[in-house]
Protein backbone atom coordinates (compact mmCIF):
# COMPACT_ATOMS: atom_id res chain seq x y z
CA UNK A 1 0.00 0.00 0.00
CA UNK A 2 1.22 3.45 -0.81
CA UNK A 3 2.48 5.64 2.02
CA UNK A 4 0.11 8.48 1.02
CA UNK A 5 -2.88 6.37 2.08
CA UNK A 6 -1.82 6.60 5.72
CA UNK A 7 -1.13 10.32 5.75
CA UNK A 8 -3.77 12.74 7.10
CA UNK A 9 -4.43 15.94 5.24
CA UNK A 10 -2.91 18.99 6.91
CA UNK A 11 -5.32 20.85 9.20
CA UNK A 12 -6.57 24.15 7.87
CA UNK A 13 -5.14 27.13 9.78
CA UNK A 14 -7.51 28.85 12.19
CA UNK A 15 -9.04 31.97 10.70
CA UNK A 16 -7.26 35.13 11.77
CA UNK A 17 -9.12 37.27 14.32
CA UNK A 18 -11.06 40.08 12.76
CA UNK A 19 -9.68 43.63 13.15
CA UNK A 20 -12.62 44.49 15.45
CA UNK A 21 -11.94 41.46 17.64
CA UNK A 22 -8.24 42.38 17.88
CA UNK A 23 -9.15 45.96 18.76
CA UNK A 24 -11.63 44.93 21.48
CA UNK A 25 -9.19 42.38 22.89
CA UNK A 26 -6.43 45.00 23.00
CA UNK A 27 -8.62 47.55 24.75
CA UNK A 28 -9.65 45.04 27.39
CA UNK A 29 -6.05 43.96 27.89
CA UNK A 30 -5.16 47.55 28.78
CA UNK A 31 -7.59 47.20 31.71
CA UNK A 32 -6.25 43.82 32.80
CA UNK A 33 -9.23 42.00 31.31
CA UNK A 34 -8.73 38.97 29.06
CA UNK A 35 -11.22 38.04 26.39
CA UNK A 36 -12.45 34.52 27.27
CA UNK A 37 -9.91 34.38 30.08
CA UNK A 38 -10.08 32.52 33.40
CA UNK A 39 -10.24 35.40 35.90
CA UNK A 40 -13.73 36.16 37.30
CA UNK A 41 -13.65 39.66 35.78
CA UNK A 42 -12.73 38.43 32.30
CA UNK A 43 -15.26 38.87 29.51
CA UNK A 44 -16.71 35.62 28.16
CA UNK A 45 -17.90 36.19 24.61
CA UNK A 46 -21.07 34.26 23.64
CA UNK A 47 -21.73 35.93 20.29
CA UNK A 48 -19.00 36.53 17.66
CA UNK A 49 -20.69 39.79 16.64
CA UNK A 50 -20.03 41.33 20.05
CA UNK A 51 -16.92 43.35 18.96
CA UNK A 52 -18.84 44.92 16.09
CA UNK A 53 -21.72 45.82 18.40
CA UNK A 54 -19.53 47.36 21.11
CA UNK A 55 -17.35 49.36 18.74
CA UNK A 56 -20.37 50.64 16.81
CA UNK A 57 -22.52 51.61 19.81
CA UNK A 58 -20.10 52.00 22.73
CA UNK A 59 -21.48 51.58 26.22
CA UNK A 60 -25.03 51.34 24.87
CA UNK A 61 -24.02 48.38 22.71
CA UNK A 62 -22.09 46.77 25.57
CA UNK A 63 -25.10 46.98 27.90
CA UNK A 64 -27.65 45.81 25.36
CA UNK A 65 -25.40 42.92 24.35
CA UNK A 66 -25.21 41.83 27.99
CA UNK A 67 -29.00 42.01 28.29
CA UNK A 68 -29.24 39.80 25.18
CA UNK A 69 -26.82 37.23 26.62
CA UNK A 70 -24.02 37.97 24.13
CA UNK A 71 -21.39 38.07 26.89
CA UNK A 72 -20.89 37.41 30.58
CA UNK A 73 -18.45 38.03 33.41
CA UNK A 74 -18.61 36.19 36.72
CA UNK A 75 -17.65 39.39 38.57
CA UNK A 76 -19.38 42.09 36.58
CA UNK A 77 -18.67 44.64 39.31
CA UNK A 78 -14.92 44.08 39.09
CA UNK A 79 -15.06 44.01 35.29
CA UNK A 80 -16.40 47.56 35.37
CA UNK A 81 -14.05 48.70 38.12
CA UNK A 82 -11.10 47.68 35.96
CA UNK A 83 -12.61 49.02 32.74
CA UNK A 84 -13.28 52.44 34.29
CA UNK A 85 -9.98 52.67 36.16
CA UNK A 86 -8.32 52.26 32.75
CA UNK A 87 -10.70 54.89 31.34
CA UNK A 88 -11.70 52.70 28.42
CA UNK A 89 -15.01 54.54 28.30
CA UNK A 90 -13.14 57.60 26.99
CA UNK A 91 -11.49 55.62 24.19
CA UNK A 92 -14.61 54.24 22.49
CA UNK A 93 -16.74 57.12 21.22
CA UNK A 94 -18.78 55.95 18.23
CA UNK A 95 -20.49 58.45 15.97
CA UNK A 96 -23.81 56.73 16.69
CA UNK A 97 -23.87 58.34 20.15
CA UNK A 98 -23.17 61.91 19.03
CA UNK A 99 -26.86 62.82 19.05
CA UNK A 100 -27.18 61.63 22.66
CA UNK A 101 -24.25 63.82 23.68
CA UNK A 102 -25.63 66.77 21.70
CA UNK A 103 -29.09 66.60 23.27
CA UNK A 104 -27.69 66.09 26.78
CA UNK A 105 -25.55 69.21 26.51
CA UNK A 106 -27.83 71.58 24.64
CA UNK A 107 -31.42 70.60 25.38
CA UNK A 108 -33.47 70.70 28.56
CA UNK A 109 -34.35 67.03 28.95
CA UNK A 110 -35.78 67.57 32.44
CA UNK A 111 -38.72 69.88 31.73
CA UNK A 112 -41.72 69.79 34.11
CA UNK A 113 -43.51 67.50 31.65
CA UNK A 114 -40.59 65.08 31.25
CA UNK A 115 -39.82 65.02 35.00
CA UNK A 116 -42.56 62.44 35.57
CA UNK A 117 -41.06 59.88 33.20
CA UNK A 118 -38.47 58.60 35.69
CA UNK A 119 -41.17 58.12 38.33
CA UNK A 120 -43.33 56.07 35.98
CA UNK A 121 -40.56 54.02 34.38
CA UNK A 122 -38.19 53.46 37.32
CA UNK A 123 -39.66 54.18 40.74
CA UNK A 124 -43.09 52.75 39.98
CA UNK A 125 -41.76 49.26 39.13
CA UNK A 126 -43.57 47.94 42.20
CA UNK A 127 -43.22 48.58 45.92
CA UNK A 128 -42.91 44.84 46.54
CA UNK A 129 -39.93 44.73 44.18
CA UNK A 130 -38.09 47.52 45.97
CA UNK A 131 -39.02 46.17 49.40
CA UNK A 132 -37.25 42.93 48.51
CA UNK A 133 -34.08 44.77 47.44
CA UNK A 134 -33.80 47.62 49.93
CA UNK A 135 -33.59 47.93 53.72
CA UNK A 136 -36.73 47.87 55.92
CA UNK A 137 -37.14 51.66 55.61
CA UNK A 138 -36.97 51.49 51.78
CA UNK A 139 -34.00 53.87 51.55
CA UNK A 140 -32.89 53.98 47.91
CA UNK A 141 -29.70 56.02 48.37
CA UNK A 142 -26.14 55.43 49.55
CA UNK A 143 -25.72 54.03 53.06
CA UNK A 144 -23.08 55.29 55.52
CA UNK A 145 -20.89 52.31 56.40
CA UNK A 146 -18.35 53.89 58.73
CA UNK A 147 -19.56 51.92 61.77
CA UNK A 148 -22.23 49.76 60.12
CA UNK A 149 -22.24 45.99 59.76
CA UNK A 150 -25.25 45.56 57.46
CA UNK A 151 -27.45 47.45 55.04
CA UNK A 152 -30.17 48.38 57.53
CA UNK A 153 -27.72 49.87 60.02
CA UNK A 154 -25.82 51.67 57.24
CA UNK A 155 -29.02 53.32 56.06
CA UNK A 156 -30.07 54.35 59.57
CA UNK A 157 -26.56 55.74 60.11
CA UNK A 158 -26.96 57.81 56.94
CA UNK A 159 -30.36 59.13 58.06
CA UNK A 160 -28.97 60.04 61.47
CA UNK A 161 -25.98 61.72 59.82
CA UNK A 162 -28.32 63.92 57.77
CA UNK A 163 -30.38 64.83 60.82
CA UNK A 164 -27.25 65.81 62.75
CA UNK A 165 -25.85 67.83 59.86
CA UNK A 166 -29.14 69.72 59.66
CA UNK A 167 -29.17 70.21 63.44
CA UNK A 168 -32.79 69.09 63.61
CA UNK A 169 -34.73 70.04 66.74
CA UNK A 170 -38.23 69.18 67.96
CA UNK A 171 -40.95 71.20 66.29
CA UNK A 172 -38.97 72.10 63.17
CA UNK A 173 -40.59 71.67 59.76
CA UNK A 174 -38.44 69.65 57.33
CA UNK A 175 -39.00 69.64 53.57
CA UNK A 176 -37.65 66.64 51.65
CA UNK A 177 -37.43 67.24 47.88
CA UNK A 178 -37.48 63.84 46.21
CA UNK A 179 -38.57 62.05 49.37
CA UNK A 180 -38.69 58.53 47.94
CA UNK A 181 -40.53 56.14 50.22
CA UNK A 182 -40.29 58.61 53.11
CA UNK A 183 -37.38 57.12 55.04
CA UNK A 184 -35.78 60.45 56.01
CA UNK A 185 -39.01 62.14 57.08
CA UNK A 186 -40.15 59.07 58.99
CA UNK A 187 -36.82 58.72 60.77
CA UNK A 188 -36.55 62.45 61.54
CA UNK A 189 -40.09 62.54 62.96
CA UNK A 190 -39.50 59.43 65.09
CA UNK A 191 -36.05 60.33 66.42
CA UNK A 192 -35.85 64.14 66.29
CA UNK A 193 -39.44 65.27 66.83
CA UNK A 194 -39.86 67.22 63.60
CA UNK A 195 -42.82 67.46 61.27
CA UNK A 196 -42.23 66.90 57.61
CA UNK A 197 -43.37 67.44 54.05
CA UNK A 198 -42.10 65.34 51.16
CA UNK A 199 -42.51 65.73 47.41
CA UNK A 200 -41.97 63.03 44.80
CA UNK A 201 -42.83 62.31 41.16
CA UNK A 202 -43.58 58.65 41.94
CA UNK A 203 -47.19 57.80 42.71
CA UNK A 204 -46.28 54.46 44.28
CA UNK A 205 -43.72 56.10 46.56
CA UNK A 206 -46.18 58.73 47.77
CA UNK A 207 -48.92 56.19 48.48
CA UNK A 208 -46.60 53.77 50.28
CA UNK A 209 -45.03 56.49 52.42
CA UNK A 210 -48.38 57.98 53.42
CA UNK A 211 -49.54 54.57 54.65
CA UNK A 212 -46.24 53.61 56.29
CA UNK A 213 -45.98 56.84 58.33
CA UNK A 214 -49.68 57.51 58.83
CA UNK A 215 -49.25 58.00 62.60
CA UNK A 216 -46.55 60.65 62.30
CA UNK A 217 -46.77 64.42 61.55
CA UNK A 218 -45.58 63.98 57.97
CA UNK A 219 -47.26 64.38 54.59
CA UNK A 220 -46.29 63.30 51.10
CA UNK A 221 -47.20 65.10 47.90
CA UNK A 222 -47.13 63.93 44.29
CA UNK A 223 -45.46 67.08 43.02
CA UNK A 224 -42.58 68.37 40.91
CA UNK A 225 -40.13 70.47 42.91
CA UNK A 226 -40.76 73.48 40.64
CA UNK A 227 -44.28 73.70 42.01
CA UNK A 228 -42.83 74.84 45.34
CA UNK A 229 -43.46 78.55 44.86
CA UNK A 230 -42.18 79.95 48.16
CA UNK A 231 -45.62 80.51 49.65
CA UNK A 232 -44.67 78.01 52.37
CA UNK A 233 -41.30 78.10 54.12
CA UNK A 234 -39.43 75.44 56.10
CA UNK A 235 -36.82 75.41 58.84
CA UNK A 236 -34.76 72.82 57.02
CA UNK A 237 -34.67 71.43 53.47
CA UNK A 238 -33.10 68.15 52.37
CA UNK A 239 -32.80 66.52 48.98
CA UNK A 240 -31.38 63.00 49.04
CA UNK A 241 -30.69 61.25 45.75
CA UNK A 242 -32.98 63.44 43.65
CA UNK A 243 -30.61 66.06 42.21
CA UNK A 244 -29.42 63.48 39.67
CA UNK A 245 -32.82 63.99 37.95
CA UNK A 246 -32.61 67.79 37.73
CA UNK A 247 -30.28 68.35 34.77
CA UNK A 248 -27.75 71.06 33.98
CA UNK A 249 -30.38 73.38 32.49
CA UNK A 250 -32.19 73.38 35.83
CA UNK A 251 -29.44 73.19 38.46
CA UNK A 252 -29.70 76.87 39.34
CA UNK A 253 -33.50 76.82 39.23
CA UNK A 254 -33.42 73.99 41.77
CA UNK A 255 -31.19 75.99 44.13
CA UNK A 256 -33.44 79.01 43.81
CA UNK A 257 -36.47 76.87 44.66
CA UNK A 258 -34.68 75.55 47.76
CA UNK A 259 -33.68 79.08 48.76
CA UNK A 260 -37.28 80.36 48.50
CA UNK A 261 -38.48 77.41 50.58
CA UNK A 262 -35.96 77.97 53.37
CA UNK A 263 -36.22 80.41 56.28
CA UNK A 264 -33.37 82.98 56.38
CA UNK A 265 -31.51 81.22 59.20
CA UNK A 266 -32.22 77.70 57.97
CA UNK A 267 -30.00 74.94 56.61
CA UNK A 268 -30.26 72.80 53.50
CA UNK A 269 -28.59 69.48 52.74
CA UNK A 270 -27.98 68.17 49.24
CA UNK A 271 -27.06 64.47 48.91
CA UNK A 272 -26.17 63.61 45.32
CA UNK A 273 -24.09 61.37 43.12
CA UNK A 274 -21.59 63.40 41.11
CA UNK A 275 -19.11 63.12 38.25
CA UNK A 276 -15.49 64.23 38.14
CA UNK A 277 -15.84 66.56 35.16
CA UNK A 278 -18.47 68.96 33.93
CA UNK A 279 -17.82 67.85 30.33
CA UNK A 280 -19.29 64.38 30.67
CA UNK A 281 -22.84 63.34 29.82
CA UNK A 282 -25.08 60.60 31.15
CA UNK A 283 -24.17 57.10 30.04
CA UNK A 284 -26.56 56.30 27.15
CA UNK A 285 -27.39 52.82 28.48
CA UNK A 286 -28.31 54.19 31.92
CA UNK A 287 -30.35 56.92 30.22
CA UNK A 288 -32.31 54.50 28.03
CA UNK A 289 -32.95 51.67 30.49
CA UNK A 290 -32.65 52.92 34.08
CA UNK A 291 -32.92 56.69 34.69
CA UNK A 292 -34.42 58.51 31.71
CA UNK A 293 -33.35 62.15 31.39
CA UNK A 294 -30.97 61.93 34.36
CA UNK A 295 -27.63 63.73 34.65
CA UNK A 296 -24.89 63.66 37.25
CA UNK A 297 -23.56 67.08 38.30
CA UNK A 298 -19.93 68.03 38.80
CA UNK A 299 -18.64 70.02 41.75
CA UNK A 300 -18.14 72.96 39.41
CA UNK A 301 -21.72 72.82 38.16
CA UNK A 302 -23.11 72.73 41.69
CA UNK A 303 -20.78 75.60 42.56
CA UNK A 304 -22.19 77.61 39.67
CA UNK A 305 -25.74 76.80 40.77
CA UNK A 306 -25.24 78.00 44.37
CA UNK A 307 -23.28 81.11 43.40
CA UNK A 308 -24.84 84.08 45.23
CA UNK A 309 -27.72 81.84 46.37
CA UNK A 310 -26.12 79.87 49.23
CA UNK A 311 -23.02 79.74 51.37
CA UNK A 312 -21.41 76.30 51.16
CA UNK A 313 -20.89 75.32 54.80
CA UNK A 314 -19.69 71.74 54.33
CA UNK A 315 -18.85 69.21 51.61
CA UNK A 316 -18.48 65.52 52.47
CA UNK A 317 -17.53 62.78 49.96
CA UNK A 318 -18.25 59.17 50.91
CA UNK A 319 -18.70 57.76 47.43
CA UNK A 320 -16.79 54.57 48.23
CA UNK A 321 -19.70 53.62 50.51
CA UNK A 322 -21.99 53.38 47.48
CA UNK A 323 -20.00 50.39 46.21
CA UNK A 324 -20.89 48.45 49.34
CA UNK A 325 -24.51 49.66 49.25
CA UNK A 326 -24.99 48.53 45.66
CA UNK A 327 -23.44 45.15 46.36
CA UNK A 328 -25.86 44.67 49.24
CA UNK A 329 -28.79 45.61 46.99
CA UNK A 330 -27.55 43.16 44.37
CA UNK A 331 -27.34 40.35 46.91
CA UNK A 332 -30.92 41.05 48.02
CA UNK A 333 -32.11 41.29 44.42
CA UNK A 334 -30.63 37.95 43.41
CA UNK A 335 -31.99 36.24 46.53
CA UNK A 336 -35.50 37.59 45.87
CA UNK A 337 -35.48 37.08 42.09
CA UNK A 338 -37.54 33.83 42.02
CA UNK A 339 -40.63 35.71 43.22
CA UNK A 340 -40.34 38.22 40.34
CA UNK A 341 -39.04 35.99 37.53
CA UNK A 342 -42.41 35.31 35.89
CA UNK A 343 -43.50 38.94 36.12
CA UNK A 344 -40.33 40.63 34.90
CA UNK A 345 -38.49 38.06 32.79
CA UNK A 346 -34.86 37.09 32.31
CA UNK A 347 -33.91 40.09 30.19
CA UNK A 348 -34.99 42.40 33.01
CA UNK A 349 -32.92 40.34 35.43
CA UNK A 350 -29.82 40.81 33.32
CA UNK A 351 -30.60 44.50 32.87
CA UNK A 352 -31.01 45.08 36.61
CA UNK A 353 -27.90 43.05 37.47
CA UNK A 354 -25.93 45.08 34.92
CA UNK A 355 -27.25 48.33 36.44
CA UNK A 356 -26.39 47.47 40.04
CA UNK A 357 -22.99 45.90 39.38
CA UNK A 358 -21.79 48.39 36.77
CA UNK A 359 -22.59 51.22 39.18
CA UNK A 360 -20.81 49.40 42.02
CA UNK A 361 -17.76 49.12 39.77
CA UNK A 362 -17.95 52.81 38.86
CA UNK A 363 -17.90 53.86 42.52
CA UNK A 364 -15.10 51.37 43.25
CA UNK A 365 -13.05 52.92 40.45
CA UNK A 366 -13.83 56.39 41.90
CA UNK A 367 -15.21 57.29 38.49
CA UNK A 368 -18.27 58.79 40.21
CA UNK A 369 -18.73 60.20 43.70
CA UNK A 370 -21.33 60.69 46.45
CA UNK A 371 -21.43 64.13 48.04
CA UNK A 372 -23.35 65.71 50.88
CA UNK A 373 -23.42 69.49 50.77
CA UNK A 374 -24.61 71.62 53.68
CA UNK A 375 -25.83 75.04 52.55
CA UNK A 376 -27.05 78.15 54.36
CA UNK A 377 -28.64 81.31 52.94
CA UNK A 378 -26.37 83.80 54.70
CA UNK A 379 -23.66 81.80 56.44
CA UNK A 380 -23.97 80.28 59.91
CA UNK A 381 -23.06 82.82 62.58
CA UNK A 382 -19.80 81.76 64.19
CA UNK A 383 -19.25 79.07 61.56
CA UNK A 384 -20.64 75.63 60.83
CA UNK A 385 -19.03 72.63 62.53
CA UNK A 386 -18.67 69.59 60.28
CA UNK A 387 -20.42 66.39 61.36
CA UNK A 388 -19.14 62.93 60.40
Amino acid sequence: MKREAFEQPAASPAPAPSPRLRLLSGLLADAGITLDGEAPWDLQMRNPRLPERVLAYGSLGLGEAYMDGDWDAARLDEFFARLLRARLDTRVKPASLLMHAFSARLLNRQTPRRAWQVGERHYDLGNDFYAAMLDPRMTYTCGYWQDAADLASAQEAKLELICRKLDLRPGMHLLDIGCGWGSLLGYAAEHHGVRGTGVTVSREQAEWAQQRYAGLPVEFRLQDYRELDGSETFDRVASVGMFEHVGRRNFRTFMQVVRRALVPDGLALLHTIGKNTRRGVTDPWIDRYIFPNGELPSIGQIGDAVDDVFVVEDLHNFGADYDRTLMAWHENFEAAWPQFADRLGERFRRMWRYYLLSCAGAFRARDIQLWQWVLSPRGVAGGYRSVR
